[in-house]
């Protein structure tokens, strides 16, 4: 064989290397709340990430606030608010600021959004498995009680500050 066919024989293989662990990577057969999941990577991941790491001063990291939210009712509310309404202005998340507009998701269904908090809160920000999921009622009451995304984030630093996790 060529100098050049083994460069390029050597090229695929770590292209297909590389395009199987994207693959893997993308795989989300794994979580708690796969229809969660899907919609995550169709509207949350683009901003967020698609591991919810977020991304530096533009959109905060969902791996921990969220599984502290779930066990209160107003955070659990917190959590339904923000992908009603979105959420606008500085946030702090562990010292960071992040200065972001993040958009509502009213158009889906009270079903899908509690699907998509539930994998944020259970298998991206890894909440004790004795919580009790979201669920569509809890939504739907959110959503009767509209709020501007200013608001939306005010709301979260009264939720932060009474949980001890104001910055």
């Amino acid at each position: 064989m060529s100098r050049w066919r083994r460069c390029g024989a050597a090229l695929f293989a770590c292209w297909a290397i590389a395009a199987s662990g994207a693959i893997a990577a993308n795989d989300d057969s794994g979580a708690h709340y796969p229809s969660g999941a899907a919609s995550f990577q169709a509207n949350c991941a683009v901003c967020h990430g698609r591991d919810g790491a977020g991304q530096p001063s533009l959109a905060p990291p969902l791996t921990s606030y969220p599984a502290r939210y779930i066990a209160a009712p107003e955070g659990r509310r917190q959590l339904a608010l923000t992908v009603l309404y979105g959420m606008f202005g500085d946030v702090v998340v562990e010292q960071k600021h992040y200065n972001f507009k993040m958009p509502d998701f009213a158009r889906l269904g009270d079903e899908a959004l509690a699907s998509v908090l539930n994998f944020v809160v259970f298998d991206l920000a890894r909440a004790s498995e004795d919580s009790t999921p979201l669920n569509a009622a809890e939504i739907a009451a959110a959503r009767g009680q509209p709020l501007g995304a200013d608001a939306v984030r005010q709301h979260r630093a009264a939720l932060l500050a009474a949980l001890g996790l104001a910055n």
